[in-house]
């Protein structure tokens, strides 16, 4: 049975490179099915908790 190379060179290229560190990531927007619960959320589950007003699709501001 043969090996495939020793154990000896085994992390060679991972150990010789240069560190680097991690960048931030911005947060991605949310697309798909998971969009759609956030917009539902947003619109009828939240909205629900103002007292005396009635939920509007399509509110201009009065200026």
């Amino acid at each position: 049975m043969g090996k495939h190379g020793s154990l000896t060179q085994a992390g060679k290229v991972r150990n010789s490179t240069p560190k680097v560190a991690k960048q931030e990531k911005e947060k991605k927007t949310l697309a798909g099915r998971p969009r759609k619960r956030m917009l539902y959320k947003r619109r009828f589950v939240d909205a629900t908790n103002i007292p005396g007003t009635k939920f509007k699709m399509n509110v201009q501001s009065s200026a």
